[in-house]
């Protein structure tokens, strides 16, 4: 590769935010058909593949301030789509649980989801895909690492 050509930590982080504006526009524009907002398909959709859990548990998953967090959890109840029942170990903690509604609806509309960013993301082939899932977490792990020992440096 060319002096020219060499990808820099600038050059690869202006694509990698293009790319993530491009799939998070074409994941918002497939998740609005539902009805649903943003953040209340990404509660489902955890609570789908998670099964049941706790505010915090799913706050984890989906990376959602709190009070978002509540209020998503709020409208779900409301509609029908979830439950909040207490956990039988510590009577403090709420989980919450899809409602049949709920399971009916995120199933149905996950599997639509799905095939939306499978069609965004079918120039890869299966190898590049893999790898490009790798490097990305890769990044993202060392990113983070790299955040808190700053900040630590800073505090200390």
């Amino acid at each position: 590769m060319t002096k020219s050509a060499e990808i820099d930590a600038a050059k690869l982080w202006l694509v990698l935010s293009k790319a993530h504006r491009a799939m998070k526009a074409l994941a918002e524009q497939s998740i609005v058909g539902t009805g649903l907002g943003f953040s209340d398909f990404m509660v489902l959709e955890a609570l789908l593949h998670k099964g049941p859990l706790t505010i915090t548990e799913i706050q984890s998953k989906v990376l959602l301030a709190s009070g978002s967090m509540t209020a998503a959890i709020d409208r779900l109840e409301k509609n029908g789509l979830v439950t909040r029942n207490f956990k039988s170990s510590d009577r403090r903690a709420r989980v919450i649980e899809l409602t049949a509604e709920g399971k009916r609806l995120i199933q149905a509309s996950f599997n639509q989801h799905l095939r939306d960013l499978e069609s965004a993301t079918t120039p890869l082939k299966e190898e590049e895909r893999r790898q490009l899932y790798l490097s990305i977490k890769k990044l993202g792990l060392h990113a983070e690492e790299v955040r808190e020992k700053s900040k630590k440096e800073k505090v200390g």
